[in-house]
């Protein structure tokens, strides 16, 4: 059984959803079904359909989910050596051939957002990031060439 790296919060986010999903999303699902079925002819009602439809999606995500939460393995960041990379601790990287630094947190698959300077332990970039110490040297292997960073800090 593979296990699934995640911060306490993301797993907070995950099992929220899932709460959401069973208590107010389903019974909401439940009871267009049934005003649908109401309106008679099942094969010509295009609420029927998209209620039905609703309801495979949410019974696939729900599932998703409680996998997902199954088999988290919670990770406590403040618990794990700060002289490295690790999971869920926050780096900034000095991309060597623009200049630029970037903060990064180090997360699981579920919590990855780029947009919020999370990305994925998984990720190619991520993995090259995990394990190494303030000042060393990245090199990444991107469709476009190679890219090189230096990790200045881990916070």
């Amino acid at each position: 059984m593979e296990r699934i790296p995640i911060t306490k919060e993301g797993y907070e986010v995950l099992k929220k959803e899932l709460e959401y999903l069973k208590k107010v999303e389903r019974p909401a699902n439940i009871k267009s079904i049934e005003e649908a079925r109401a309106h008679g002819d099942l094969s010509e009602n295009a609420e029927f359909a998209a209620a039905k439809d609703r309801q495979a999606y949410l019974q696939c995500r729900i599932g998703e989910l409680m996998y997902k939460l199954g088999n988290a393995d919670v990770i406590d960041p403040d618990s794990l050596p700060k002289d490295r990379a690790v999971f869920g601790c926050k780096v900034v990287l000095e991309n060597i051939d623009a200049g630029e630094s970037i903060e990064y947190q180090l997360v699981g698959p579920e919590e990855s957002d780029i947009e919020k300077g999370r990305i994925s332990v998984s990720s190619p970039l991520g993995k090259a990031i995990l394990g190494k110490k303030s000042g060393e040297e990245i090199v990444l292997d991107a469709p476009g060439g190679k890219r090189y960073y230096e990790l200045v800090e881990i916070l």
